[in-house]
């Protein structure tokens, strides 16, 4: 992997990795060029789940999640990013460039929510994985002391141009001595335009291996204040987790008739 080779050449660099250095707008570039080479805790968190290369070796991931209103259905492309969610009231998809629902029966939905929605359970499930991506920067972050331990950040940042938020911001928490991750914060940015500096907090538990990666099968989220968690609020659960290494059809992806195009 292009990541990996790089990393003998730039091990130097991490030591002054919170120096400012020159950015590249990505939304300027049309380049075939990687611009994230990883520092020594992130990989130790990327090597307890797993492994990067492992991950990089899937191509398919699905998972369902147990709503009050009932399961939802995730099927995500992991290379091209597109995705079909089979909800109780509608299915939402995106085929690479467009975004639709269709209702199912009687129910009404204006798509209102699709874009915001687009890839967020998956971007929160595939964690630490998923801030393997390009365009990333990573930085120390002050630990997370929740109930008595003490829990070491790395503070997750993007490249200008880099996904539909580049100014959201994470920071994975993580087990001290065996390196897996455990806490994730995050930020809101969807349609503000701007940073947000008000962190919201989800812990990671009841970690299950399949395919030979360490992946949650419960994600809790927590009240927060002043930027730490102090309560919990509840619980999602993950079930039927399946990671393929062949490429979903694409078919599934595109708008069915009398599907609604969200622009």
């Amino acid at each position: 992997m292009k990541k990996l080779i790089l990393l003998a050449i730039a091990f130097s660099v991490f030591a002054c990795k919170n120096k400012t250095t020159p950015t590249v707008d990505y939304s300027e570039e049309n380049l075939d060029v990687t611009t994230s080479i990883y520092p020594e805790n992130i990989t130790k968190v990327f090597d307890a789940h797993g492994g990067l290369d492992k991950w990089n070796t899937m191509k398919t991931l699905s998972f369902t999640m147990e709503k009050p209103n009932g399961k939802e259905v995730t099927t995500v492309d992991l290379k091209t990013r597109a995705e079909l969610i089979d909800m109780p009231t509608h299915i939402q998809g995106y085929d690479g460039s467009t975004i639709w629902i269709k209702e199912k029966g009687d129910n009404k939905n204006d798509g209102s929510r699709a874009n915001f929605y687009r890839g967020l359970m998956m971007y929160f499930y595939a964690m630490p994985f998923i801030v393997g991506d390009d365009g990333i920067i990573y930085e120390n972050a002050e630990p997370l002391i929740f109930e008595g331990k003490t829990y070491p950040g790395i503070l997750i940042s993007y490249e200008a141009g880099v996904g539909a938020s580049p100014d959201d911001q994470y920071i994975i928490y993580y087990d001290a001595e065996t390196g897996q991750m455990q806490w994730l914060g995050y930020t809101v940015t969807f349609g503000k335009g701007k940073k947000s500096k008000e962190f919201h907090f989800i812990k990671y538990s009841n970690w299950q291996t399949v395919e030979g990666l360490v992946l949650p099968e419960t994600l809790t989220w927590y009240k927060y204040e002043n930027n730490l968690p102090t309560e919990k609020r509840n619980d999602l659960q993950f079930t039927d987790i399946k990671l393929s290494k062949e490429t979903a059809d694409s078919s599934i992806f595109e708008a069915p008739a009398g599907a609604t195009i969200i622009e």
